[in-house]
């Protein structure tokens, strides 16, 4: 029986496959990166933590930064992302428990958490930067998170506040960058801790 050429060139692709062969390129596992993190000092004592509770939402963010891609920013204005290169969760995600962890460690609130636990005050963010920039070699990791801090009673707005922070990787390889978004994401997590210590000094969370 003489076979057609159709006819061959699915015996050979099911020859392949029966043999553990692909066609196809294989994919590279992408390697996936928590965030690093330091412990933030208490500022004040259990006993003199204000009696309120504090919950943390998960920051806004655009489209990519939404994503458990790391963004860099390589030249201009073009926009990318590492190749085989993730974080272990969404960035939002990471950052809100960046913040809680932080924030917890500072005992300003009875108690810290995110916002699915009953709390008297919610912190409400975007996030507008968390990338890394090659406007510096080796990159600098540039993180902007835009807060509101609002009542659970109302909804009402208490304050409002801007925190911008950077820090510069020691080489371009993938693990000193997100050593660098850990460096940045620590300043930043101090910077709102301190804000949050003023705003009770001021007797606005009282």
């Amino acid at each position: 029986m003489t076979l057609r050429p159709t006819a061959i060139v699915l015996v050979s692709a099911a020859l392949l496959l029966s043999s553990g062969c692909s066609i196809l390129p294989e994919s590279q596992p992408a390697t996936l990166y928590r965030l690093p993190s330091r412990d933030i000092q208490p500022v004040t004592s259990d006993s003199m933590a204000t009696r309120q509770r504090l919950a943390v939402a998960a920051p806004q963010a655009g489209h990519l930064l939404s994503s458990n891609r790391i963004v860099v920013y390589p030249e201009g204005n073009v926009v990318n992302v590492y190749e085989a290169a993730r974080w272990q969760e969404n960035a939002p995600a990471l950052l809100q428990s960046r913040l809680i962890t932080g924030l917890q460690q500072s005992r300003l609130f009875a108690s810290v958490g995110s916002d699915s636990l009953p709390s008297e005050r919610l912190l409400l963010s975007e996030l507008r930067h968390f990338q890394s920039d090659y406007a510096t070699h080796p990159p600098t990791v540039k993180v902007q998170l835009d807060v509101q801090l609002v009542s659970t009673q109302n909804r009402a707005s208490i304050a409002t506040q801007s925190f911008t922070t950077s820090a510069q990787a020691i080489s371009t390889d993938i693990p000193d960058v997100v050593d660098a978004f850990g460096d940045a994401s620590d300043d930043l997590t101090e910077q709102l801790v301190n804000w949050l210590a003023n705003q009770q000094e001021a007797n606005t969370l009282d």
